[in-house]
């Protein structure tokens, strides 16, 4: 297993290509970016705590293929048990780091990649699943950070891929050889893209006869022939490139460092290549892994909701207002709405089962469920901090004014609280809340694995309303005819609605 240094070193040697307002950077130069450094130094966190005897319980697991000890985020679930075990350790990590570390997305696609692969390979004869096996191996001994690439830019969206003005706004095969494929295309919203190892490229929708060329899922090096990414803006991502207090988390930045990535006509040999052309399991391969996904936000967004709890606790507590019963009402609402969201991903992995890999699989609608309590409950956690922080969240002098000789000693005055606490300390914490409950943090959490309408879909499909009414029509004393007549009456007059 690699250390947070060791991480960062393979991370320099790579020739990564980034665009950041325009300007292009590559290597080493991307990695001591400061609009990107804050993302390094939050994914190196994955690889520092699974080092650490301390916590190793939680971040470590037993390789199923070698027998040897790797870091949970190379691991494939063998039970309900690692399920457990990754929300508990995204928790963890969030409290450390009050931020998006990004190492789950690569994870929650292998593990949807395995679990597809097996199946698909039983039903078609094809040798998927041996070539996924023989690149984990590879990713577990070399402790890989790996970027999940799901998102395609989709142009109209009414429209299927194949059916596109522009066939590059979804990623396909424009050629097959002997050696193996080329793509070409692009990836959205790449969270850890521009710090990672490896990506893994998957379909973003389920796909049908005509979109053959658009069923494909690889490894490929993030820094690859005829690979490019530019990266995103992000709110008060100037204030990273100041340094200092002013950037709330200033050593982690906020979310994920997200990019878009172009593949120009990019190689990718066969042994890499996990599917090609089988559209019928295209919908299995990104249920899977967004359900994978959607099992993580009660574990990172529990654990980040614990940090804008303590820094709102605290920032009352350095105003003098910390023991007033209203502050105290918000806090606890702050605590039941972050512990609600954390009970979802929780329950969805202990209600969860083997597939015929072995691999064991969350229960998709109690993901969903969790996923979308996200959307909307971190709105309210974030709305009660900016409450108790007040209006000086939106106002404060920067560090710069606090520094100054001439007008610091005013700063220093009129933002004091509690007499005998550094006014500095109170800044800290507002910078803090105001950085985390700003605009980026709300929108990732609103559409980071799939926006809202994604996660109904989903539960709409998997919560079966036709049993429910059975059990209620039963418990009503409805005899079964006439639950019979109720359901053909009902049906026939949607069916002509329909028409």
């Amino acid at each position: 297993m690699k250390t947070g240094a060791e991480y960062i070193e393979s991370l320099k040697k790579m020739k990564t290509k980034v665009y950041i307002r325009g300007e292009l950077f590559e290597g080493a130069d991307v990695v001591d970016h400061p609009f990107i450094r804050p993302h390094v130094n939050a994914a190196a966190m994955t690889f520092d705590l699974a080092c650490d005897p301390q916590y190793e319980d939680l971040t470590t697991a037993t390789s199923h293929m070698t027998g040897e000890k790797i870091n949970r985020f190379t691991h494939i679930h063998q039970s309900t048990d690692d399920l457990l075990r990754k929300v508990k350790m995204l928790r963890l990590i969030s409290q450390k780091t009050g931020s998006c570390y990004q190492r789950c997305v690569g994870l929650d696609a292998v593990n949807a990649l395995y679990t597809t692969t097996f199946e698909m390979d039983a039903k078609l004869g094809t040798n998927y699943h041996e070539r996924l096996k023989a690149f984990l191996k590879e990713w577990q001994e070399n402790d890989y950070m790996v970027a999940g690439a799901m998102t395609d830019p989709k142009g109209d969206r009414s429209l299927r891929p194949s059916e596109q003005a522009d066939p590059d706004l979804f990623v396909h095969v424009v050629e097959k050889n002997d050696k193996g494929i080329v793509v070409r295309g692009a990836k959205m919203h790449m969270t850890g893209m521009v710090n990672s190892n490896y990506m893994v490229l998957m379909p973003t929708t389920t796909l049908r006869a005509g979109d053959e060329d658009y069923a494909v899922s690889c490894a490929i090096p993030v820094d690859a022939e005829g690979i490019f990414h530019v990266f995103g803006r992000q709110t008060n991502d100037g204030r990273k490139e100041e340094g200092g207090m002013d950037a709330g988390n200033e050593k982690f930045a906020i979310v994920g460092g997200e990019c878009l990535t172009v593949l120009n006509d990019v190689f990718v040999p066969w042994e890499r290549v996990f599917m090609c052309g089988e559209v019928n399991y295209s919908g299995m391969l990104v249920e899977r892994f967004a359900c994978y996904h959607r099992q993580n936000y009660g574990g990172c967004k529990g654990g980040v909701s614990d940090i804008v709890i303590g820094a709102a606790a605290a920032m009352a507590d350095v105003s003098g207002y910390g023991n007033v019963s209203h502050i105290k009402d918000k806090i606890n609402e702050m605590i039941h709405l972050t512990e609600t969201v954390y009970a979802c991903s929780i329950a969805c992995s202990a209600e969860g089962r083997p597939t015929p890999s072995g691999a064991y699989y969350v229960d998709p609608l109690l993901a969903n469920v969790g996923k979308h309590n996200v959307t909307k409950l971190i709105y309210d956690i974030d709305r009660l901090a900016q409450d108790i922080g007040g209006g000086i969240l939106a106002t404060m002098p920067s560090e710069a004014d606090l520094r100054n000789p001439e007008i610091g000693k005013y700063v220093e005055k009129y933002l004091a609280g509690v007499e005998g606490i550094p006014t500095e300390y109170r800044m800290r914490l507002g910078k803090l809340i105001e950085n985390m409950t700003g605009g980026t943090a709300l929108v990732e959490s609103m559409h980071g694995a799939g926006s809202p309408q994604a996660q109904k879909v989903f539960y709409s499909k998997l919560s079966n309303v036709e049993h429910k009414k059975d059990c209620a029509m039963c418990i009503a004393g409805i005899p079964e005819e006439g639950q019979q007549l109720i359901k053909e009456i009902v049906k026939a007059k949607y069916s002509k609605k329909k028409k």
